[in-house]
């Protein structure tokens, strides 16, 4: 049974393949054309010819990849590719053109690449919030694992799939649950299996493009080996979910151990990478207290002309493994803000055990300025640079929120807080607590220099948008 691929627009493919093309071909004609060097035509139509090949070689153009959250790394990959590509033709045939002009143009290409990953991303994710370019999923387990997935992908937007039946499993026949039509009729081969007909009649009925297992005691081993068998034959493909969350895919490892696949699951980057990230904090910290010290200037004399009271704002926090440090910010508030907190306490707008107000009447104006831009948490580069925090981590909490943390929340103390990080880049104060919380944990978990660079580069564009600043 063929089934048709869904939801993409046909011209995601086109559209990469040209703006690779252009991407590549201009740049490199206007440098050449820069510093006069002849042939400058079939340099860039050579390079650009090249750079498709690489990206098709490397599957950036087929039905899956396009229109998905692209990430640096496989970029810069394909482009080191093509760099070694174009040296290897260069060296056989002996080309004498200056060799810094291709690798200097192909930043300009990398760009235009990257560009239109982005946009391609999210017009596919605004599709896929309006139920358009989705993948129809059936959902094999146990109850309670069944309702977890479940509602993990009905909670979440970020990924392809809309759950359109389940079958919840135990020690009999899967049962099937799903508003099946007339189809369930269909005629299915006789050998199947008592697990494997009502699965194959559903996956028919349903027209589904996927079928999720959540793997458990009554689903493992030959009974899950069967069920793979026909729904194989029949063209579905089969994802087993092994329980494993918020684990990035660089982390894991698939072997097999005595006819056995294992998932072999490697710690969080540590030892000389996290001296790295130490080093380069307080570097980095260091030389943008220099960069900003006239914006300093400005903000700390707008900060006391506003409103009577101190420039900094400094307040105890909890840092790595639950270390106390006092944290600075420029003053946004009315010099009673705390006192007043206790006033306000009924009027929480966030659901955890941070405060937030959308219009907390304690806030000054230049405070309201400060904090649309992040220009308040400036400061903080000095404990950066002091070693209580790091450029990228969790947000450092209060002792009175940490109080009140069960043992998953106590795991976000696992790295240093930070000036920015997961929660900052991806709506700040419009997500929820358990979002919070999710992000955080995502990043102790799976922490890593490229995490980090990705995160700083998001940075600027969520200053920019001021999403959740309040």
């Amino acid at each position: 049974m063929r089934r048709r691929r869904r939801g993409k627009p046909a011209w995601y493919a086109p559209a990469a393949v040209a703006v690779d093309v252009i991407g590549a071909a201009v740049p490199v004609y206007a440098a050449f054309r820069l510093f006069d060097e002849a042939h400058a035509v079939y340099y860039a139509a050579a390079v650009s010819v090249a750079w498709v090949l690489v990206r098709a070689a490397r599957t950036r153009y087929t039905w899956r990849a396009l229109g998905e959250r692209g990430h640096a790394q496989p970029l810069l990959r394909d482009g080191m590719v093509l760099v070694a590509l174009l040296t290897m033709v260069r060296a056989a045939t002996g080309e004498d053109s200056p060799c810094h002009l291709v690798p200097a143009a192909l930043v300009v290409c990398l760009a235009f690449t990257a560009a239109c990953q982005t946009l391609t991303n999210r017009h596919l994710q605004a599709r896929r919030r309006d139920g358009r370019g989705v993948r129809r999923a059936l959902v094999i387990g146990e109850t309670a694992a069944l309702n977890g997935l479940v509602n993990r992908l009905s909670r979440r937007t970020d990924h392809e799939f809309v759950v359109v039946g389940v079958c919840p499993i135990g020690d009999d026949t899967p049962n099937l649950i799903a508003p099946v039509a007339g189809r369930l009729a269909q005629r299915l081969p006789a050998h199947l299996s008592d697990d494997s007909a009502p699965v194959l009649a559903a996956v028919r009925g349903l027209e589904v493009d996927l079928v999720f297992v959540v793997s458990g005691p009554t689903m493992a081993a030959e009974r899950l080996r069967r069920l793979s068998w026909a729904l194989h034959e029949d063209g579905c493909p089969l994802v087993v979910v092994p329980g494993l969350t918020e684990v990035v895919q660089r982390r894991v490892t698939v072997a097999t151990l005595a006819g056995l696949t294992t998932l072999h699951v490697t710690p969080p980057a540590r030892g000389a990478a996290l001296l790295a990230k130490g080093v380069l904090d307080r570097v980095g910290a260091a030389v943008l207290l220099v960069l900003f010290a006239p914006v300093f200037a400005v903000v700390g004399i707008a900060v006391r002309l506003d409103s009577p009271g101190a420039v900094l704002h400094r307040q105890i926090r909890v840092g790595h493994q639950g270390r106390h440090f006092t944290l600075a910010k420029f003053r946004t508030m009315v010099a009673d803000a705390e006192q007043l907190k206790q006033e306000l306490a009924k009027t929480n707008e966030h659901d955890g055990l941070m405060f937030k107000m959308r219009r907390d009447p304690r806030t000054t104006r230049v405070g309201r300025v400060l904090r649309r831009f992040s220009l308040d948490e400036l400061p903080q580069l000095v404990n950066v640079v002091r070693g209580h925090m790091s450029l990228v981590g969790p947000r450092p909490p209060l002792p009175e929120e940490v109080a009140q943390y069960d043992e998953v929340e106590l795991r976000r103390l696992g790295v240093k807080p930070g000036l920015t990080g997961l929660w900052q880049v991806s709506g700040r104060s419009d997500l929820s607590w358990d979002e919070t919380v999710a992000l955080d944990l995502h990043y102790v978990d799976n922490w890593s220099p490229v995490v980090d660079l990705n995160i700083l580069s998001r940075t600027l564009r969520a200053v920019v948008e001021g999403n959740g600043a309040y």
